[in-house]
This record gives C-alpha cells, structure tokens and sequence, in this order.
C-alpha cells in the first residue's frame, strides 16, 4: 500500500513537474506585443523579424537560447533635464530645466545604431542648449525661450533622425540663476531703476520749469495786452464826453471830488470871482506876532 502511494506521488510529481515545463515552454513560444509596442526578434544578436501587430503571437523559434525578443514603445515619450549649467555671452552661470517630446520612428534603428539612445539623447541635447545659449545675454534667454527651443528642436533632430528617433519638441521649461548670481544681478537692476528713477525726476522738474516760464510769458504778454488797451478805452471815452461840453465838466468836477478825502485834506478851489486873486493872495506876507511882555 505505501509502495503505491509512493508510487502515485511520484507520477502525480512528475506530471506536475511537466505540466509546469510544458507551459513556461507554452509561455515562452508565445510573444506578448502591447499597445504602441514593435517586438523585434532577433537570432544570434541579429534582426530576424519585425511584430508591429499587437497581441499574442506564437513564435516556436523563441525556445532556442539564441533567440531573443525586445520590445520597443513607439508611443510618444518625454525627457526632462534639469539643472542644466550654461554659461551665457557674458559668462552668468545660468541653471535651466529642458523638456523634450520624443517618438521612436524605427525601432530596429533605434535598437541598432546606438548602443543607449537614450542617454546619448540627453548628451546631445545638453550639447546644443549649451552652444545655442552660450551665444545669448541672460535677457535674450528669457524673452526667445520658445525659439530657443524650437533651435534646440532642430539641431538634435538631425542627428536623432539616423537613430530612428523623432524629436517632436523642446522648450526651456525653468530658468534659473545661482543665488549669488541673483544677488548680484538684483543689485545692479535696482541700481539701474534707482538711476533711471532720478533721470525721470530730473527731467520732470526741467518741464515743469519750462512750462512755469512758458505759462508766466504768456500771462505778462496778456497782461501787457491789457494795460494796453486801457488807455485806448480811456482816450476814447474822453473823446465822447468831448463831444458834449456840458457832461465833460460835470465828469470834471465829479472826478476832482472824488480826488478829496475828507479830514485829510485841505483844497484851494481859487476865489470866487469879484474877490481877490491868486497873484494877489501870494503877495500877502502873515504879520510878526508881537510878543507880551
């Protein structure tokens, strides 16, 4: 009776041993392509297909050791770099973060031509950054950052492309400067802002000065046109009253009693006609005052 257990455990075993060789062979015959995949199959470390088709596709081939499968995304892809260190045209240090869109157009290129396209990707991009914006102020970074990118876009694709891969896109995502670099280029804005803000005063106060003497030339021009035409209006109402006698010597005596402040001031009309005359009045000389004894 144990001799049969035994006997049953054993093939139970065996079978199940075999039944687990049996599908991992199965598994491995069999290769899996995803979505927006390429299996490339290759045969002593050379292509021998191309599965652009995605599903499960049975591959007997695949049991031999020298047969092997590599699966490429095709799918649209990104690449950050960050912390790049640029010198620009006048030597600032300047940190930027580049973000590239990336598509694998040929897979067996891409598997073949370069032993790592990614990190000779990277290297490559952080090449072209450095040299384009080496030639570029800090300011001109910062206003051109899309036609920089697209620049920089332009000169890895070239090179990309004899890999099989595409590069979609590149910008400047983050730009950057060295604290101490910030320090010192804040300083130098504000010193600037503060000299621009006294060149702004200062030709403020030359305007307004201009304008003070422009407006007080007018004024006096103005003001002399005024007085001018003052003793026109009076010449001419002169000559009106002229023309009528007898409203001219009332206009006189009106005018020569309006000339008199009373308690102040003491007037010789003359004397009235039958008295004594002016000439003779001067004549007349006061008589000493006797003093008493």
């Amino acid at each position: 009776m144990n001799s049969e257990l035994f006997e049953f455990a054993v093939q139970a075993g065996a079978a199940f041993l075999a039944v687990l060789v049996i599908s991992k062979l199965a598994r491995r015959a069999v290769i899996e392509v995803p979505e927006q995949h390429v299996a490339l199959v290759t045969r002593f470390g050379k292509l021998a297909a191309t599965i652009d088709r995605p599903g499960l596709h049975v591959w007997p081939s695949r049991l031999f050791p020298w047969v092997k499968v590599e699966l490429v995304s095709v799918a649209r892809d990104f690449r950050k770099m960050e912390n790049i260190h640029v010198n620009d045209a006048r030597g600032t240090t300047v940190l930027i973060d580049l973000w590239v869109e990336v598509r694998v157009v040929d897979p067996a290129r891409a598997l073949f031509a370069v032993d790592d396209w990614n990190r000779t990707l990277g290297n490559l991009v952080v090449h072209a950054a450095t040299s384009e914006l080496g030639t570029r102020e800090f300011s001109q970074i910062l206003r051109d950052r899309s036609e920089l990118g697209a620049i920089v876009q332009r000169d890895v694709s070239s090179e990309t492309e004899r890999w099989g891969v595409r590069v979609e896109s590149a910008f400047l995502k983050n730009i950057s400067l060295m604290p101490e670099v910030s320090h010192q280029l804040f300083g130098a804005v504000a010193a600037r802002l503060e000299h621009a803000r006294g060149i702004i005063d200062e030709l403020g106060r030359l305007e307004v000065a201009r304008l003070e003497a422009e407006t007080s030339q007018q004024v006096a021009k103005l003001v002399a046109d005024a007085k001018a035409q003052y003793p026109l209006a009076i010449g001419q109402a002169y000559s009106q009253l002229n023309q009528q006698p007898a409203v001219r010597r009332a206009y006189d005596s009106l005018f020569d009693l309006a000339q008199l402040r009373p308690m102040r001031t003491v007037a010789f009309k003359g004397f009235a006609e039958g008295e004594m005359r002016g000439i003779e009045a001067a004549m007349l000389s006061q008589s000493p005052t006797t003093q008493a004894d």
